[in-house]
Protein backbone atom coordinates (compact mmCIF):
# COMPACT_ATOMS: atom_id res chain seq x y z
CA UNK A 1 0.00 0.00 0.00
CA UNK A 2 1.62 3.42 -0.95
CA UNK A 3 1.36 6.59 1.40
CA UNK A 4 -1.17 7.08 3.05
CA UNK A 5 -1.95 10.64 4.74
CA UNK A 6 -1.94 11.31 8.81
CA UNK A 7 -5.16 12.00 9.35
CA UNK A 8 -6.63 8.82 8.05
CA UNK A 9 -3.60 6.71 9.36
CA UNK A 10 -4.32 8.72 12.93
CA UNK A 11 -7.71 8.49 12.56
CA UNK A 12 -9.58 7.72 15.80
CA UNK A 13 -10.70 4.14 16.56
CA UNK A 14 -12.33 4.48 20.33
CA UNK A 15 -13.82 6.91 21.96
CA UNK A 16 -10.79 7.89 24.19
CA UNK A 17 -8.48 9.01 21.14
CA UNK A 18 -11.51 11.93 20.17
CA UNK A 19 -9.33 15.10 20.83
CA UNK A 20 -11.61 17.80 22.61
CA UNK A 21 -15.22 16.35 22.87
CA UNK A 22 -14.76 14.88 26.48
CA UNK A 23 -18.55 15.61 27.35
CA UNK A 24 -19.89 13.99 24.52
CA UNK A 25 -17.77 10.99 24.32
CA UNK A 26 -18.29 10.06 27.53
CA UNK A 27 -22.15 10.21 27.01
CA UNK A 28 -22.19 8.09 24.48
CA UNK A 29 -20.09 5.73 26.61
CA UNK A 30 -22.42 5.72 29.35
CA UNK A 31 -25.50 5.27 27.28
CA UNK A 32 -23.76 2.13 25.27
CA UNK A 33 -22.59 0.64 28.43
CA UNK A 34 -25.74 0.61 30.01
CA UNK A 35 -28.02 -0.02 26.71
CA UNK A 36 -29.84 2.97 26.66
CA UNK A 37 -28.94 4.47 23.27
CA UNK A 38 -31.59 5.99 21.05
CA UNK A 39 -32.87 5.33 17.88
CA UNK A 40 -31.07 8.32 15.93
CA UNK A 41 -28.18 10.94 16.29
CA UNK A 42 -27.58 13.99 14.71
CA UNK A 43 -23.86 14.65 15.17
CA UNK A 44 -23.46 18.89 14.19
CA UNK A 45 -20.17 21.20 14.48
CA UNK A 46 -17.71 22.27 11.82
CA UNK A 47 -15.37 20.22 9.87
CA UNK A 48 -12.72 18.20 11.08
CA UNK A 49 -14.13 18.06 14.54
CA UNK A 50 -14.69 14.26 14.97
CA UNK A 51 -18.65 13.60 13.62
CA UNK A 52 -17.69 11.37 11.35
CA UNK A 53 -14.94 9.74 13.63
CA UNK A 54 -17.55 9.11 16.18
CA UNK A 55 -20.43 7.79 14.49
CA UNK A 56 -17.50 4.82 13.23
CA UNK A 57 -16.55 4.27 17.23
CA UNK A 58 -20.21 4.18 18.44
CA UNK A 59 -21.29 1.65 15.41
CA UNK A 60 -18.46 -0.74 16.23
CA UNK A 61 -19.01 -0.07 20.16
CA UNK A 62 -22.70 -0.44 19.82
CA UNK A 63 -22.61 -4.17 17.85
CA UNK A 64 -18.93 -5.01 19.53
CA UNK A 65 -19.56 -8.15 21.48
CA UNK A 66 -16.55 -7.64 23.71
CA UNK A 67 -16.88 -3.67 24.57
CA UNK A 68 -15.89 -2.42 27.75
CA UNK A 69 -17.60 0.61 29.95
CA UNK A 70 -18.71 1.49 26.08
CA UNK A 71 -15.46 1.59 23.89
CA UNK A 72 -15.11 -0.85 21.29
CA UNK A 73 -12.50 -3.41 21.37
CA UNK A 74 -11.65 -2.99 18.04
CA UNK A 75 -9.74 -6.91 17.53
CA UNK A 76 -13.03 -8.60 17.67
CA UNK A 77 -14.13 -9.89 13.48
CA UNK A 78 -16.79 -6.80 13.49
CA UNK A 79 -14.87 -4.68 14.83
CA UNK A 80 -12.31 -4.80 12.65
CA UNK A 81 -14.79 -5.20 9.71
CA UNK A 82 -16.23 -1.53 10.41
CA UNK A 83 -12.61 -0.27 10.91
CA UNK A 84 -11.81 -1.44 7.30
CA UNK A 85 -15.63 -0.97 5.82
CA UNK A 86 -16.91 -3.47 4.68
CA UNK A 87 -19.60 -4.46 7.06
CA UNK A 88 -22.58 -4.48 5.47
CA UNK A 89 -24.85 -3.68 8.27
CA UNK A 90 -23.25 -0.17 8.62
CA UNK A 91 -23.93 1.50 5.53
CA UNK A 92 -22.23 4.85 5.12
CA UNK A 93 -23.93 7.52 2.97
CA UNK A 94 -22.99 10.90 1.39
CA UNK A 95 -25.65 12.91 1.10
CA UNK A 96 -24.50 15.96 -1.31
CA UNK A 97 -24.62 13.23 -3.80
CA UNK A 98 -27.58 10.65 -2.53
CA UNK A 99 -29.73 13.45 -1.67
CA UNK A 100 -33.26 12.53 -4.41
CA UNK A 101 -36.19 10.91 -2.64
CA UNK A 102 -35.59 7.89 -4.20
CA UNK A 103 -32.12 7.22 -2.45
CA UNK A 104 -34.44 8.05 1.28
CA UNK A 105 -37.46 5.27 -0.53
CA UNK A 106 -34.47 2.81 -1.16
CA UNK A 107 -33.38 3.36 2.67
CA UNK A 108 -37.00 2.92 4.20
CA UNK A 109 -37.24 -0.46 2.15
CA UNK A 110 -33.82 -2.11 3.07
CA UNK A 111 -34.08 -0.84 6.61
CA UNK A 112 -37.07 -3.42 7.79
CA UNK A 113 -34.46 -6.75 7.03
CA UNK A 114 -32.65 -7.58 9.99
CA UNK A 115 -28.69 -7.20 10.41
CA UNK A 116 -26.77 -9.92 8.60
CA UNK A 117 -24.04 -9.95 11.36
CA UNK A 118 -24.22 -7.44 13.78
CA UNK A 119 -26.71 -6.90 16.24
CA UNK A 120 -27.75 -3.32 15.10
CA UNK A 121 -27.81 -2.15 11.78
CA UNK A 122 -26.30 0.99 11.49
CA UNK A 123 -26.75 4.10 8.86
CA UNK A 124 -24.23 6.71 8.94
CA UNK A 125 -25.25 9.96 6.52
CA UNK A 126 -23.13 12.20 6.47
CA UNK A 127 -23.92 16.45 5.58
CA UNK A 128 -27.79 15.60 5.66
CA UNK A 129 -28.76 19.05 5.63
CA UNK A 130 -28.01 18.72 1.41
CA UNK A 131 -31.33 16.35 1.61
CA UNK A 132 -33.47 17.71 -0.88
CA UNK A 133 -37.45 18.78 1.36
CA UNK A 134 -39.02 15.42 -0.46
CA UNK A 135 -36.18 13.59 0.46
CA UNK A 136 -36.40 14.97 4.22
CA UNK A 137 -39.67 14.07 4.08
CA UNK A 138 -39.44 10.46 3.44
CA UNK A 139 -37.40 9.99 6.32
CA UNK A 140 -39.16 11.46 8.58
CA UNK A 141 -41.36 8.87 8.62
CA UNK A 142 -38.72 6.30 9.17
CA UNK A 143 -37.70 8.17 12.31
CA UNK A 144 -40.90 8.43 13.44
CA UNK A 145 -41.49 4.63 13.46
CA UNK A 146 -37.75 2.83 13.47
CA UNK A 147 -37.71 -0.73 13.70
CA UNK A 148 -35.55 -1.59 17.13
CA UNK A 149 -32.56 -2.94 16.02
CA UNK A 150 -31.64 -0.19 13.46
CA UNK A 151 -30.18 3.31 14.66
CA UNK A 152 -29.82 6.50 12.31
CA UNK A 153 -26.64 9.00 12.86
CA UNK A 154 -27.15 12.04 11.14
CA UNK A 155 -23.80 14.45 10.27
CA UNK A 156 -23.96 18.38 9.34
CA UNK A 157 -21.67 20.91 9.43
CA UNK A 158 -25.07 22.94 8.92
CA UNK A 159 -27.92 22.67 11.54
CA UNK A 160 -30.02 25.71 11.04
CA UNK A 161 -30.77 23.66 7.28
CA UNK A 162 -32.25 20.70 8.57
CA UNK A 163 -35.97 20.98 9.44
CA UNK A 164 -36.86 21.21 13.00
CA UNK A 165 -39.56 18.04 12.62
CA UNK A 166 -36.37 16.22 12.14
CA UNK A 167 -33.89 17.25 14.82
CA UNK A 168 -37.09 16.74 17.38
CA UNK A 169 -36.46 13.30 16.58
CA UNK A 170 -33.22 12.69 17.11
CA UNK A 171 -30.54 13.39 20.21
CA UNK A 172 -28.58 15.77 19.02
CA UNK A 173 -24.72 16.49 20.15
CA UNK A 174 -23.07 19.57 19.00
CA UNK A 175 -18.92 18.90 18.49
CA UNK A 176 -17.35 22.21 19.30
CA UNK A 177 -13.94 23.79 17.70
CA UNK A 178 -10.74 22.00 19.07
CA UNK A 179 -8.99 24.27 21.41
CA UNK A 180 -4.77 24.99 19.89
CA UNK A 181 -3.74 23.43 22.83
CA UNK A 182 -5.31 20.07 22.26
CA UNK A 183 -4.51 20.23 18.64
CA UNK A 184 -0.72 21.05 19.66
CA UNK A 185 -1.11 18.24 22.20
CA UNK A 186 -2.30 15.86 19.37
CA UNK A 187 0.37 16.93 16.94
CA UNK A 188 3.29 16.54 19.10
CA UNK A 189 1.52 12.82 20.48
CA UNK A 190 1.42 11.66 16.53
CA UNK A 191 4.84 13.63 15.64
CA UNK A 192 6.44 11.65 18.50
CA UNK A 193 5.51 8.02 17.82
CA UNK A 194 6.12 8.55 14.31
CA UNK A 195 9.95 9.65 15.87
CA UNK A 196 10.10 13.14 13.84
CA UNK A 197 11.90 16.43 14.75
CA UNK A 198 9.24 19.14 15.27
CA UNK A 199 9.52 22.77 16.48
CA UNK A 200 6.78 23.61 19.01
CA UNK A 201 6.56 27.20 17.47
CA UNK A 202 5.42 25.60 13.95
CA UNK A 203 2.74 23.60 15.52
CA UNK A 204 1.29 26.80 17.04
CA UNK A 205 1.50 28.17 13.78
CA UNK A 206 -0.39 25.04 11.95
CA UNK A 207 -2.90 24.82 15.06
CA UNK A 208 -3.83 28.40 14.68
CA UNK A 209 -4.15 28.27 11.10
CA UNK A 210 -6.39 25.12 11.38
CA UNK A 211 -9.27 27.11 13.03
CA UNK A 212 -10.38 24.40 15.60
CA UNK A 213 -10.27 21.37 13.17
CA UNK A 214 -7.72 18.14 13.89
CA UNK A 215 -8.40 17.36 9.82
CA UNK A 216 -6.66 20.63 8.63
CA UNK A 217 -4.50 20.66 11.21
CA UNK A 218 -3.59 17.14 10.33
CA UNK A 219 -3.24 18.17 6.72
CA UNK A 220 -1.29 20.97 7.24
CA UNK A 221 1.38 19.28 8.87
CA UNK A 222 1.50 16.47 6.40
CA UNK A 223 2.38 19.25 3.87
CA UNK A 224 4.83 20.99 6.41
CA UNK A 225 6.95 17.30 6.65
CA UNK A 226 6.82 16.60 2.93
CA UNK A 227 8.14 20.09 2.73
CA UNK A 228 10.79 20.46 4.88
CA UNK A 229 11.86 16.32 4.36
CA UNK A 230 10.21 14.78 7.36
CA UNK A 231 10.85 17.95 9.70
CA UNK A 232 8.41 20.45 11.19
CA UNK A 233 9.99 23.90 11.34
CA UNK A 234 8.65 27.26 11.87
CA UNK A 235 9.77 28.89 8.85
CA UNK A 236 8.35 26.02 6.56
CA UNK A 237 4.57 25.83 8.67
CA UNK A 238 4.97 29.37 8.19
CA UNK A 239 5.03 28.70 3.97
CA UNK A 240 3.11 26.23 3.88
CA UNK A 241 -0.17 27.95 5.90
CA UNK A 242 0.46 31.68 4.45
CA UNK A 243 0.71 32.72 8.03
CA UNK A 244 2.79 35.80 9.03
CA UNK A 245 5.56 35.72 11.83
CA UNK A 246 4.94 37.49 14.76
CA UNK A 247 8.11 39.77 14.70
CA UNK A 248 7.04 40.58 10.88
CA UNK A 249 3.46 41.86 11.97
CA UNK A 250 4.66 43.68 15.08
CA UNK A 251 7.34 45.33 11.76
CA UNK A 252 4.30 46.39 10.00
CA UNK A 253 2.13 47.49 12.75
CA UNK A 254 5.06 49.74 14.35
CA UNK A 255 5.64 51.70 11.20
CA UNK A 256 1.64 52.29 11.08
CA UNK A 257 1.49 53.17 14.85
CA UNK A 258 4.15 55.09 13.99
CA UNK A 259 2.57 56.79 10.98
CA UNK A 260 5.64 56.01 8.79
CA UNK A 261 3.88 55.41 5.30
CA UNK A 262 6.45 55.01 3.28
CA UNK A 263 8.20 52.17 5.94
CA UNK A 264 4.87 50.84 6.42
CA UNK A 265 4.19 50.14 2.47
CA UNK A 266 7.67 48.79 2.29
CA UNK A 267 6.73 46.24 4.98
CA UNK A 268 3.71 45.33 3.64
CA UNK A 269 5.38 44.68 0.10
CA UNK A 270 7.42 42.78 1.27
CA UNK A 271 5.26 40.28 2.93
CA UNK A 272 2.97 39.93 -0.87
CA UNK A 273 6.22 39.40 -2.17
CA UNK A 274 7.01 36.00 0.16
CA UNK A 275 3.74 35.11 -1.00
CA UNK A 276 1.43 35.56 1.94
CA UNK A 277 -2.04 35.51 1.46
CA UNK A 278 -3.85 38.50 2.27
CA UNK A 279 -6.77 37.31 3.68
CA UNK A 280 -4.22 35.49 6.30
CA UNK A 281 -2.32 39.10 6.66
CA UNK A 282 -5.58 40.42 7.52
CA UNK A 283 -6.66 37.49 9.64
CA UNK A 284 -3.11 38.00 11.55
CA UNK A 285 -3.10 41.33 11.90
CA UNK A 286 -6.18 41.70 13.67
CA UNK A 287 -5.20 38.77 16.06
CA UNK A 288 -2.30 40.79 16.81
CA UNK A 289 -4.25 43.94 17.59
CA UNK A 290 -6.20 42.06 19.96
CA UNK A 291 -3.58 40.70 21.60
CA UNK A 292 -1.76 44.64 22.13
CA UNK A 293 -5.50 45.09 23.77
CA UNK A 294 -5.34 42.11 26.24
CA UNK A 295 -1.60 43.11 26.80
CA UNK A 296 -2.74 46.56 28.18
CA UNK A 297 -4.64 45.22 31.01
CA UNK A 298 -2.83 41.85 31.52
CA UNK A 299 0.96 41.77 30.66
CA UNK A 300 1.78 38.72 33.01
CA UNK A 301 0.77 36.24 30.11
CA UNK A 302 2.03 38.79 27.29
CA UNK A 303 5.43 38.46 25.51
CA UNK A 304 8.41 41.49 26.01
CA UNK A 305 7.52 42.07 22.04
CA UNK A 306 3.52 42.76 22.78
CA UNK A 307 4.29 44.36 26.35
CA UNK A 308 6.32 46.83 24.32
CA UNK A 309 4.56 47.76 21.43
CA UNK A 310 1.05 47.83 23.76
CA UNK A 311 2.97 50.45 25.44
CA UNK A 312 3.22 52.52 22.47
CA UNK A 313 -0.50 52.85 21.17
CA UNK A 314 -3.71 53.72 22.75
CA UNK A 315 -6.50 51.38 23.60
CA UNK A 316 -9.04 53.99 21.32
CA UNK A 317 -5.90 53.25 18.36
CA UNK A 318 -6.23 49.55 18.35
CA UNK A 319 -9.94 50.11 18.32
CA UNK A 320 -10.19 51.96 15.19
CA UNK A 321 -8.06 49.72 14.05
CA UNK A 322 -9.11 46.82 14.39
CA UNK A 323 -12.54 48.38 12.58
CA UNK A 324 -10.37 49.41 9.57
CA UNK A 325 -9.04 46.02 9.27
CA UNK A 326 -12.37 44.47 9.27
CA UNK A 327 -14.30 46.77 6.92
CA UNK A 328 -11.38 46.26 4.60
CA UNK A 329 -11.31 42.43 5.12
CA UNK A 330 -14.95 42.06 4.42
CA UNK A 331 -14.68 43.96 1.35
CA UNK A 332 -11.63 41.97 0.03
CA UNK A 333 -13.49 38.90 0.01
CA UNK A 334 -15.51 39.48 -3.26
CA UNK A 335 -12.37 41.45 -4.79
CA UNK A 336 -10.52 40.67 -7.52
CA UNK A 337 -7.47 42.67 -7.08
CA UNK A 338 -7.29 41.87 -3.37
CA UNK A 339 -3.90 43.87 -2.87
CA UNK A 340 -5.41 47.18 -3.39
CA UNK A 341 -7.42 46.47 -0.28
CA UNK A 342 -4.14 45.94 2.07
CA UNK A 343 -2.84 49.42 0.69
CA UNK A 344 -5.89 50.99 1.61
CA UNK A 345 -5.75 49.61 4.92
CA UNK A 346 -1.89 50.56 5.19
CA UNK A 347 -2.93 54.35 4.48
CA UNK A 348 -5.99 54.60 6.90
CA UNK A 349 -4.25 52.83 9.56
CA UNK A 350 -1.45 55.51 9.27
CA UNK A 351 -3.73 57.97 8.87
CA UNK A 352 -5.21 57.36 12.54
CA UNK A 353 -5.33 60.55 14.61
CA UNK A 354 -2.46 60.99 16.47
CA UNK A 355 -3.83 62.50 19.39
CA UNK A 356 -4.79 58.58 20.19
CA UNK A 357 -1.86 57.29 19.29
CA UNK A 358 1.47 57.19 21.48
CA UNK A 359 3.71 55.78 19.00
CA UNK A 360 4.53 58.73 17.48
CA UNK A 361 6.03 60.01 20.46
CA UNK A 362 8.44 56.57 20.63
CA UNK A 363 11.38 57.39 18.12
CA UNK A 364 13.44 60.06 19.73
CA UNK A 365 16.71 61.29 18.98
CA UNK A 366 19.48 60.43 21.66
CA UNK A 367 19.86 64.18 22.02
CA UNK A 368 16.61 65.36 22.81
CA UNK A 369 16.35 62.08 25.06
CA UNK A 370 19.43 63.58 27.29
CA UNK A 371 17.45 66.96 27.22
CA UNK A 372 13.94 65.47 28.31
CA UNK A 373 15.30 63.33 31.14
CA UNK A 374 17.69 66.67 32.49
CA UNK A 375 13.92 68.40 32.42
CA UNK A 376 12.30 66.14 34.33
CA UNK A 377 15.01 65.32 37.07
CA UNK A 378 14.69 69.30 37.49
CA UNK A 379 11.38 69.25 38.00
CA UNK A 380 11.36 66.02 40.15
CA UNK A 381 13.68 67.95 42.15
CA UNK A 382 10.97 71.26 42.68
CA UNK A 383 8.18 68.19 43.62
CA UNK A 384 10.11 67.17 46.39
CA UNK A 385 11.26 70.50 47.62
CA UNK A 386 7.60 71.36 47.26
CA UNK A 387 6.44 68.85 49.67
CA UNK A 388 8.58 69.18 52.00
CA UNK A 389 7.22 72.54 52.20
CA UNK A 390 3.82 71.48 52.82
CA UNK A 391 5.06 68.70 55.31
CA UNK A 392 6.12 71.66 57.28
CA UNK A 393 3.22 73.38 57.48
CA UNK A 394 1.00 71.28 59.41
CA UNK A 395 -2.37 73.04 59.20
CA UNK A 396 -2.81 72.95 55.46
CA UNK A 397 -1.41 68.88 56.15
CA UNK A 398 -4.20 68.42 57.83
CA UNK A 399 -6.70 69.98 55.43
CA UNK A 400 -5.17 68.09 52.81
CA UNK A 401 -4.82 65.13 54.32
CA UNK A 402 -7.16 62.27 53.65
CA UNK A 403 -9.81 60.66 56.09
CA UNK A 404 -8.17 57.80 58.31
CA UNK A 405 -9.08 54.58 57.01
CA UNK A 406 -10.28 55.56 53.37
CA UNK A 407 -8.29 54.22 50.51
CA UNK A 408 -8.20 56.05 47.11
CA UNK A 409 -9.89 54.45 44.31
CA UNK A 410 -7.39 53.39 41.49
CA UNK A 411 -10.08 50.98 39.62
CA UNK A 412 -11.48 54.04 36.74
CA UNK A 413 -15.40 55.19 36.49
CA UNK A 414 -17.23 53.25 33.96
CA UNK A 415 -19.18 55.36 31.42
CA UNK A 416 -21.81 52.79 31.29
CA UNK A 417 -23.27 51.22 34.33
CA UNK A 418 -24.70 47.87 34.17
CA UNK A 419 -28.64 47.65 33.95
CA UNK A 420 -29.61 46.50 37.58
CA UNK A 421 -33.11 46.27 36.72
CA UNK A 422 -32.73 43.32 33.70
CA UNK A 423 -30.06 41.91 35.20
CA UNK A 424 -32.75 41.10 38.71
CA UNK A 425 -35.61 40.33 36.27
CA UNK A 426 -32.98 37.40 35.46
CA UNK A 427 -31.99 36.18 38.29
CA UNK A 428 -35.53 35.91 39.39
CA UNK A 429 -36.14 32.99 36.91
CA UNK A 430 -32.53 31.71 36.71
CA UNK A 431 -32.01 28.20 36.48
CA UNK A 432 -28.43 25.98 36.72
CA UNK A 433 -30.45 24.16 33.71
CA UNK A 434 -30.97 27.27 31.55
CA UNK A 435 -27.12 28.42 32.54
CA UNK A 436 -25.66 24.95 31.48
CA UNK A 437 -28.20 25.16 28.33
CA UNK A 438 -26.23 28.47 26.83
CA UNK A 439 -22.65 27.37 28.35
CA UNK A 440 -22.50 24.37 26.18
CA UNK A 441 -22.89 26.39 23.02
CA UNK A 442 -21.15 29.42 24.26
CA UNK A 443 -17.96 28.63 22.39
CA UNK A 444 -19.97 27.61 19.00
CA UNK A 445 -21.33 31.21 19.60
CA UNK A 446 -17.94 33.06 19.73
CA UNK A 447 -16.62 31.01 16.65
CA UNK A 448 -19.63 32.14 15.00
CA UNK A 449 -19.08 36.08 15.32
CA UNK A 450 -16.59 38.08 13.26
CA UNK A 451 -12.79 38.65 13.96
CA UNK A 452 -13.37 41.71 15.51
CA UNK A 453 -16.82 40.72 17.63
CA UNK A 454 -14.89 37.30 18.58
CA UNK A 455 -11.82 39.80 19.81
CA UNK A 456 -14.35 41.71 22.20
CA UNK A 457 -16.39 38.56 23.18
CA UNK A 458 -12.81 36.04 24.18
CA UNK A 459 -12.72 37.16 27.62
CA UNK A 460 -16.87 36.98 28.30
CA UNK A 461 -18.74 34.06 29.91
CA UNK A 462 -22.61 33.64 30.75
CA UNK A 463 -22.89 33.45 34.85
CA UNK A 464 -26.72 33.18 34.83
CA UNK A 465 -29.49 32.86 32.62
CA UNK A 466 -33.38 32.19 32.46
CA UNK A 467 -35.33 30.81 29.50
CA UNK A 468 -35.85 34.01 28.22
CA UNK A 469 -32.60 35.72 28.87
CA UNK A 470 -29.19 35.39 30.29
CA UNK A 471 -26.29 37.80 32.11
CA UNK A 472 -22.84 37.59 30.46
CA UNK A 473 -19.64 39.13 32.38
CA UNK A 474 -16.57 40.77 30.88
CA UNK A 475 -13.22 39.90 32.51
CA UNK A 476 -12.04 43.45 31.54
CA UNK A 477 -14.02 46.68 32.36
CA UNK A 478 -13.31 48.32 28.92
CA UNK A 479 -14.33 45.22 26.79
CA UNK A 480 -17.82 45.54 28.75
CA UNK A 481 -18.17 48.83 27.55
CA UNK A 482 -17.11 48.32 23.92
CA UNK A 483 -19.58 45.75 23.60
CA UNK A 484 -22.13 47.45 25.29
CA UNK A 485 -22.04 50.29 23.13
CA UNK A 486 -21.62 47.91 19.75
CA UNK A 487 -25.54 47.17 18.70
CA UNK A 488 -23.81 44.95 15.36
CA UNK A 489 -22.23 42.80 17.79
CA UNK A 490 -25.21 42.99 20.21
CA UNK A 491 -27.39 41.90 16.86
CA UNK A 492 -25.00 39.10 15.53
CA UNK A 493 -24.90 37.54 19.36
CA UNK A 494 -28.45 37.25 19.28
CA UNK A 495 -29.01 35.98 15.94
CA UNK A 496 -26.46 33.26 16.49
CA UNK A 497 -27.76 32.13 19.81
CA UNK A 498 -31.51 31.88 18.36
CA UNK A 499 -29.72 29.36 15.85
CA UNK A 500 -27.62 27.76 18.20
CA UNK A 501 -30.55 27.08 20.97
CA UNK A 502 -34.02 27.27 18.64
CA UNK A 503 -35.03 30.13 21.04
CA UNK A 504 -34.50 33.93 21.31
CA UNK A 505 -32.68 34.63 24.26
CA UNK A 506 -31.78 38.39 25.45
CA UNK A 507 -28.39 38.98 26.72
CA UNK A 508 -27.41 41.61 29.64
CA UNK A 509 -23.77 42.96 29.83
CA UNK A 510 -21.89 43.38 33.13
CA UNK A 511 -18.26 44.01 34.28
CA UNK A 512 -16.37 40.30 36.20
CA UNK A 513 -15.82 42.41 39.30
CA UNK A 514 -19.48 43.69 40.08
CA UNK A 515 -21.08 40.36 39.44
CA UNK A 516 -20.73 38.92 42.81
CA UNK A 517 -21.55 42.38 44.68
CA UNK A 518 -24.70 42.68 42.68
CA UNK A 519 -25.29 38.88 42.98
CA UNK A 520 -25.41 39.30 46.66
CA UNK A 521 -27.47 42.29 47.17
CA UNK A 522 -30.09 40.42 44.75
CA UNK A 523 -29.65 37.72 47.49
CA UNK A 524 -30.47 39.81 49.88
CA UNK A 525 -33.42 41.58 48.87
CA UNK A 526 -34.66 38.86 48.13
CA UNK A 527 -34.46 36.95 51.10
CA UNK A 528 -35.69 40.02 53.17
CA UNK A 529 -39.09 40.26 50.40
CA UNK A 530 -39.50 36.39 51.17
CA UNK A 531 -39.09 37.14 55.12
CA UNK A 532 -41.77 39.72 54.77
CA UNK A 533 -44.39 37.69 52.62
CA UNK A 534 -44.34 35.39 55.08
CA UNK A 535 -44.75 37.41 58.41
CA UNK A 536 -47.53 38.96 56.50
CA UNK A 537 -49.28 35.70 55.80
CA UNK A 538 -48.67 34.08 59.61
CA UNK A 539 -50.27 37.40 61.05
CA UNK A 540 -53.47 37.65 58.13
CA UNK A 541 -53.75 34.33 59.01
CA UNK A 542 -56.25 34.51 62.16
CA UNK A 543 -57.89 37.15 60.50
CA UNK A 544 -59.27 35.27 57.36
CA UNK A 545 -60.18 31.97 59.99
CA UNK A 546 -62.33 33.91 61.74
CA UNK A 547 -64.08 35.71 58.86
CA UNK A 548 -64.71 32.03 57.44
CA UNK A 549 -65.83 30.66 60.28
CA UNK A 550 -68.72 33.91 60.11
CA UNK A 551 -69.53 33.51 56.82
CA UNK A 552 -70.85 29.76 57.68
CA UNK A 553 -72.81 30.89 60.20
CA UNK A 554 -74.23 34.68 59.20
CA UNK A 555 -73.71 34.27 55.33
CA UNK A 556 -71.61 35.93 52.91
CA UNK A 557 -73.10 39.12 54.04
CA UNK A 558 -71.01 38.77 57.09
CA UNK A 559 -67.90 40.01 55.01
CA UNK A 560 -69.28 43.47 54.72
CA UNK A 561 -70.88 43.58 58.05
CA UNK A 562 -68.18 42.26 60.71
CA UNK A 563 -65.02 44.10 61.79
CA UNK A 564 -62.70 41.84 62.91
CA UNK A 565 -60.17 43.19 65.51
CA UNK A 566 -56.72 40.90 66.39
CA UNK A 567 -55.74 41.41 70.12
Amino acid sequence: MGYRALYRVWRPQKFADLVGQQLITQTLKNAIAAKQTSHAYLFTGPRGTGKTSAAKIFAKAINCRHQQAGEPCNQCEICQAITQGRLNDVIEIDAASNNSVDEVRDIREKVKYAPTQADFKVYIIDEVHMLSAGAFNALLKTLEEPPANVVFILATTEPHKIPATIISRTQRFDFRRISDHDLIERMEYILKQEKLTFDPAALKTIAKAAAGGMRDALSMLDQVLSFGHNEVTLKNALLVTGSVSQEQLAAYLTAVFSQETALAFQQLQQLLAAGKDPNQLFEGLIDYCRELLLAQVEKSTASQQLIELAAKVSAETLYQALDILSQQQQAMRFATHQDVYLDVATIKLCQIKSSTNKATAAVVPDKQLTELQAQVAKLQQQLNQLQQGQVADKGLAATKSPAAGSKPSTRPKLKIKPDLNQIYSVLAEASRANLEEIKDVWQDLLNMLAVTQRAVMNVSQPVAASSTAAVVSFQYDFLFEKAAQDQQLQTALLNDLAKLLGKDLKLVFLPQAQWPQIRKKYLLAHKTENNSKAAAAKTSAPSDNNLATAQKIWGTAAKDLIEIKDD
